[in-house]
C-alpha cells in the first residue's frame, strides 16, 4: 500500500489543467497527499490480515475525480484551508466503499483492471470491506467537524436510496425514466455533488458559491452516469477496466436500454424482444443484444441526453467568478462528452 514519495502527475489533472501549470501543479501535489492520507487510512486496521481486502480498490488506483473535485470546490475559497485534503480522502472513502458494495449486487468479476474483491475474497468479506471503509469516512467527517458530519450522512442515505429504489425497480405508475433519473441523482450526482460542496465549504467559499458548484456537481453527476451507461455498450473492456455489457447481461434498465425498450423503430425489434427475455442467457444472446445495442438509436438518444445534462452544468458555471478553477469545471464537462474510460 506504499505510495510514492515524489509526487505524481495525475492523468486527469494533466488534461484538465494543461493552460495552467501552475494551477495544475498545485493539484497534483494536493492529490499526492490526498493518496498518501487514503492509503495510510486504509492501512490502519487491527488485524494485519484485513489491510489487503479493504485496501484492495484504492491500491487499483482510479482517476480520483471524487477528490478532485473537492480540491476544485476549495478553489473558491482558501484552498491552503485546514481540512480540505482531508475532505477530499473522506470523498473518496465514500466512493470506493460504495464501488465494493456495487460490485457485490452486479456480481461484477473486474474493477478497474484487477479481480473485483468479491471475485478474489467473496461476497460477504467484499461487503465487510465496504463498510469498514464507509465507517472510516464517518471517522474522517467526525475528524472534520458537524458540517462535514451531516454531509456525509445525507449523502450516505442518498446513496443508500438510490441503490435501493434500483433494486426494487419503479413504483407503480412511476415512468421508467424518472425512476432512472432517481436512481442517478441518488447513486451518482450524490456523492459528485457532495465533493464539491465540501470542498466549498471547508475553504470558506461564499454561500452563494457554495450552492452553484452543488447544482452543477447534481448536473455533471448523472451526466457522468449516462456516460458510464454509454460505456458500458461501446467502451473496450481494455479502455474502461470493466467488464463490457455487464448491464446487458445482468438485465440492468441502463438509460440506453430503458430507451430502447421504449422506442418503436421497427428495426429495433430483435433488440426489445432479447432485452424483454430478461438477463441473456448465454454468450450468443449476450453478445447479439450488445451488438444491436451499438447499432441502434437509442444510443445515440442517449448520448444527446448525456449531453443536455452537460449542457446545464455549464450553464451554471456562469454564476460562478471568472477563475481557472471555473474554467477546469467547464473544461470538465468536454471531457465527459468525449469520455472512453
Amino acid at each position: 500500500m506504499n505510495v510514492s514519495s515524489t509526487p505524481q502527475r495525475s492523468p486527469l489533472v494533466s488534461g484538465l489543467a494543461a493552460g495552467d501549470p501552475a494551477l495544475r501543479d498545485r493539484l497534483d501535489e494536493r492529490l499526492w497527499t490526498v493518496e498518501q492520507r487514503l492509503r495510510e487510512r486504509v492501512a490502519r486496521t487491527p488485524d494485519p490480515r484485513v489491510a489487503p481486502l479493504v485496501g484492495h480498490l484504492v491500491a487499483t488506483g482510479g482517476k480520483r475525480m471524487r477528490p478532485l473535485l473537492v480540491l476544485l470546490g476549495a478553489e473558491f475559497g482558501d484552498p491552503e484551508s485546514e481540512g480540505v485534503v482531508d475532505a477530499a480522502v473522506l470523498a473518496e472513502l465514500v466512493h470506493v466503499s460504495s464501488l465494493y458494495h456495487d460490485d457485490v449486487i452486479d456480481d461484477a468479476g473486474t474493477r478497474h483492471g484487477a479481480d473485483s474483491a468479491n471475485a478474489r475474497w467473496g461476497k460477504r468479506r467484499a461487503v465487510f470491506a465496504g463498510d469498514w471503509l464507509l465507517a472510516q469516512a464517518a471517522q474522517v467527517a467526525c475528524e472534520l467537524g458537524p458540517r462535514a458530519v451531516r454531509l456525509n450522512a445525507l449523502t450516505a442515505g442518498r446513496l443508500v436510496g438510490g441503490q435501493s429504489l434500483e433494486l426494487l425497480g419503479p413504483r407503480p405508475g412511476t415512468e421508467p425514466l424518472d425512476h432512472y433519473l432517481q436512481v442517478t441523482s441518488g447513486k451518482s450526482a450524490s456523492l459528485i455533488a457532495m465533493s464539491l460542496r465540501l470542498g466549498a465549504l471547508q475553504a470558506g467559499a461564499p454561500a452563494a458559491d457554495v450552492d452553484v458548484l452543488t447544482e452543477y456537481g447534481e448536473h455533471l453527476g448523472v451526466a457522468f452516469q449516462m456516460s458510464d451507461d454509454l460505456l458500458d455498450v461501446s467502451a473496450p473492456a481494455s479502455a474502461s477496466g470493466k467488464e463490457q455489457g455487464m448491464d446487458v447481461e445482468a438485465g440492468v434498465l441502463s438509460l440506453p436500454v430503458l430507451l430502447a425498450l421504449a422506442g418503436d423503430d421497427p428495426d429495433d425489434a430483435e433488440l426489445r424482444a432479447l432485452i424483454a427475455a430478461g438477463p441473456a442467457a448465454g454468450t450468443r444472446p449476450h453478445r447479439r443484444a450488445l451488438e444491436l445495442l451499438r447499432d441502434s438509436a437509442a444510443l445515440a438518444t442517449a448520448a444527446a441526453m448525456r449531453d443536455e445534462r452537460l449542457a446545464r452544468a455549464r450553464a451554471a458555471l456562469a454564476a460562478l467568478p471568472r477563475t481557472p478553477a471555473r474554467g477546469i469545471l467547464a473544461t470538465l464537462c468536454d471531457f465527459m462528452a468525449h469520455r472512453r474510460a
